[in-house]
């Protein structure tokens, strides 16, 4: 679900076993500065004599989150908190409704749809559902290496529809680690595995939209313009889209790495997990709190996927698994702590900074300075998927849909292109294929991390993801969008 170059930096630096005892702080103070330079000369350069002091605010705290989110001088979730901060110190001066709105997009309905997807993701993960699921399925798969590499690349994407694609990967990996080891870092099996798990990891985000976070912060955007995008209305998009490009991956990483076996061994998959030599009440203490989990589970997904139906707000859906595996004693008081609130953070500062330029119309000045007339709009809808790929893979993926979005939607308003809901998905989804490097993305930093990979091997699937996700994004959501209209 939650995705961000910079914990995927974190993970590498440790993986390495290069720890920090102390954090460079001359540095970052640098990075700081700079970016502060580089947002007054922004303004300086970009404002236009009419804007008024609030629209200068609004620039100024762009430039300088878009410069601290490429320099990574702090957090990344910081500068989401102090794109809130900021608005409502600057803006302080107005009405309090006017500073309000920044503030309660802590509450927004997109922050408590992602909060439902991290129970669920922990409650799975603490009850070791994810683990029994996939040793229930992986067997099923065969002994021919080209279908068992298949199956665990759907298995990824399908998982990280609904769990964090990090967690996902690394589960994966863990489970893969006797074949890897087996057959050795050169083997065309282990190669396609660690690159083709990570992928189907990035790729399967797209399916939901508690998948990613760009996902949800196009849902937030066009709820904005008034358009309405249920649970399911995106997964007749987003799951179709993601298990094309799972399944174009798999055969392109079938025509790149010959395979010299034709059968592997699954044997392993039946040695005793660690709780299978815990005493009987142990044993059976954790069948209940699965079935709990199950149960749970199917709940959220029935009510999130029939919400048109039953009027139920997804976000109200949320309740059931916060409720519901806190009351059941699945999930305490420990385990939120430890829940991804880094990413709610974020994505409430996006959300914030994507009103705060909407409303106060620096997307619209910025789309008048460019000449738009007569601009073919399949190609606009390639030049934004592409651009969208390039700039996932200098900063998050997050940052990116948080940017590209509200420009989006005031381009298509203004020159009268029709509702802004297809070139919204388009941006939400093609932010999801930028893999070039191991840091585009935390499943990459994952698979880098066991030291069987160099990072140019990461190119293959970068440019093949990076160059035919966006179109084939663009084909699908064309063909199925007048659906969900």
């Amino acid at each position: 679900m939650s995705d961000s170059r910079n914990y995927a930096k974190k993970f590498l630096e440790k993986l390495n076993k290069k720890v920090y005892k102390k954090i460079n702080w001359k540095s970052n103070i640098t990075l700081f500065l700079i970016s502060l330079i580089i947002a007054f000369t922004g303004v300086y350069l970009f404002k236009d004599d009419s804007f008024s002091l609030p629209q200068i605010n609004v620039m100024f705290i762009l430039f300088l989150a878009i410069s601290l989110w490429v320099t990574e001088a702090i957090p990344p979730f910081a500068v989401g908190i102090l794109i809130i901060g900021f608005l409502v110190f600057s803006m302080g001066y107005q009405e309090a409704e006017d500073v309000k709105q920044y503030v309660e997009t802590w509450s927004d309905s997109v922050i408590w749809l992602f909060l439902g997807g991290f129970f669920l993701a922990e409650g799975m993960k603490k009850t070791q559902l994810d683990t029994s699921l996939l040793r229930a399925t992986v067997p099923k798969l065969g002994n021919q290496p080209k279908y068992i590499l298949l199956g665990l690349m759907i298995i990824t994407g399908i998982l990280s529809m609904v769990m964090s694609n990090t967690a996902t990967t690394a589960m994966m990996i863990a489970t893969i680690a006797p074949i890897i080891n087996k057959f050795g870092r050169n083997a065309p099996i282990t190669k396609s595995l660690l690159i083709g798990i990570p992928t189907a990891g990035a790729i399967g985000g797209m399916g939901t939209i508690i998948g990613t976070a760009p996902n949800a912060i196009a849902v937030g955007a066009l709820e904005g313009v008034g358009i309405q995008v249920s649970f399911l209305d995106w997964m007749i998009i987003g799951m179709p889209v993601a298990l094309v490009l799972i399944l174009a991956f798999w055969r392109a990483l079938l025509s790149k790495f010959k395979f010299k076996t034709r059968e592997i061994s699954l044997d392993f998959l039946s040695q005793p997990l660690p709780q299978d030599r815990k005493d009987e009440d142990e044993k059976e203490d954790l069948k209940i709190d699965k079935r709990i989990m199950m149960t749970v589970l199917g709940l959220t997904l029935m009510f999130w996927l029939t919400s048109q139906w039953t009027g139920i707000p997804v976000a109200a859906v949320s309740a059931v698994p916060i409720v519901g595996l806190t009351m059941l004693g699945i999930i305490d008081a420990d385990d939120v702590r430890k829940l991804p609130w880094d990413t709610l953070m974020l994505v409430a500062g996006g959300l914030a900074l994507g009103l705060a330029v909407q409303q106060y119309g620096l997307a619209d000045y910025f789309i008048s300075q460019i000449a738009f007339n007569d601009i073919n709009l399949y190609l606009l809808y390639i030049v934004f998927g592409i651009v969208t790929v390039i700039l996932s893979n200098i900063m998050s993926n997050t940052a990116t849909a948080t940017i590209m979005i509200p420009i989006s939607i005031s381009l298509v308003t203004m020159n009268q292109l029709g509702a802004p809901l297809v070139m919204v998905i388009i941006i939400a989804l093609s932010s999801s294929c930028a893999l070039m490097l191991p840091v585009s993305t935390p499943p990459n930093a994952i698979a880098f991390s066991t030291g069987m990979l160099e990072q140019k091997e990461f190119r293959f699937g970068g440019v093949l993801i990076g160059l035919a996700g966006p179109l084939i994004v663009i084909l699908f959501v064309l063909a199925t969008v007048f659906i969900i209209q």
